[in-house]
């Protein structure tokens, strides 16, 4: 994210504000601004007496006030970081009279996650005024691949597109989760490596022959055993495939290749423009809409509502997952 590098390399210059406000609902970025300024603003010697973390859930906001406007020891500022701070989102506007005027020798951080502030309230142009207000927003899915390839790209990796649609699938969209394994990955392989989907199954334990990607991939190939193969394999592990994440999977590649049925310019560049997805998968929407035609499509798309419905318990007495599965294939492929 652009707005996280401006930040850092604003600190890295000298250019440090009195107070960090990071909001939003994507919490890897806030953690890691808050963490890079826990680490770096202060020398080992003076983080002793000029450091101090505090949570949300022990800590009132004159608490934090009080802190805020002490003098650092020895040093030419404090740091003041305030974890979990949503805890205090219903006093958190008592932190106006001080953000108006905040305390130059201190540095405040607030992570204030799943929440933000009223961008029209006075606290919120208050902190804009004299600090940072940095809003974590949460990725689209189809976002994420494309962080992961930067992410690897910036440690010196790279990435199979393949892998790293592996790791969306099975991991979803919450970005700590996914560096968390990315991470464990960096202490086995080389630096300069690529990061492949063998690589991702042997470490990692997603099968790379058995997901909801390869599924989508036979299912629009009209491979019926490949397809039956898969399900069978969900059915016996149905604690690692859920359901509900293959028909969210499925219900997202027909909505897409209906929009594909739609495009006048099916170049692959355009396609992967237009439908937002990586160039690397682009024939595989060709081919599955040489295999479904746009009114098949629209039909296959309510079929996927149906067992939904009947994945809830609805009008389907709980009818048991290998069941769904399997009656969800059948009436998508004949």
């Amino acid at each position: 994210m652009e707005e996280v590098k401006r930040l850092v390399n604003d600190i890295k210059a000298g250019r440090i504000k009195p107070i960090y406000f990071l909001m939003g609902d994507e919490p890897y970025y806030i953690d890691r601004l808050s963490e890079y300024i826990e680490r770096n603003l202060l020398s080992e010697e003076e983080k002793e007496f000029n450091l101090m973390v505090y949570y949300g859930r022990d800590v009132s906001v004159d608490e934090i006030v009080s802190a805020a406007k002490r003098y650092p020891m020895m040093a030419e500022r404090q740091v003041l970081i305030i974890k979990e701070a949503q805890e205090l989102s219903r006093s958190i506007e008592k932190l106006l009279v001080y953000a108006e005027q905040p305390q130059p020798s201190t540095v405040l951080v607030i992570n204030y996650k799943y929440k933000k502030l009223d961008k029209r309230k006075a606290l919120y142009k208050a902190i804009q005024k004299h600090g940072v207000v940095f809003e974590s927003k949460k990725l689209y899915e189809n976002q994420v691949a494309d962080w992961i390839r930067r992410t690897m790209s910036g440690r010196n990796y790279s990435i199979a597109p393949k892998a790293a649609q592996m790791l969306v699938e099975f991991l979803g969209t919450d970005l700590s989760k996914i560096n968390n394994e990315l991470q464990k990955l960096e202490l086995i392989i080389p630096e300069g490596s690529l990061i492949t989907p063998e690589l991702i199954e042997e470490n990692i334990g997603i099968s790379k022959d058995f997901n909801n990607f390869e599924l989508r991939k036979a299912i629009g190939e009209r491979n019926s055993v490949k397809a039956h193969q898969i399900i069978n394999y969900f059915a016996d592990n149905p604690r690692d495939n859920p359901i509900v994440v293959t028909l969210a999977l499925l219900y997202n590649f027909f909505s897409q290749l209906l929009h594909y049925h739609g495009l006048n310019d099916k170049s692959p560049r355009a396609v992967a423009s237009s439908l937002r997805i990586n160039p690397y998968f682009v024939s595989e929407y060709s081919s599955a809409a040489r295999n479904y035609p746009m009114k098949r499509v629209s039909q296959i798309i309510g079929i996927l509502r149906e067992i939904d419905v009947k994945s809830k318990g609805v009008g389907a007495n709980a009818l048991p997952q290998r069941d769904l599965l399997k009656e969800m294939i059948v009436r998508i492929l004949n």
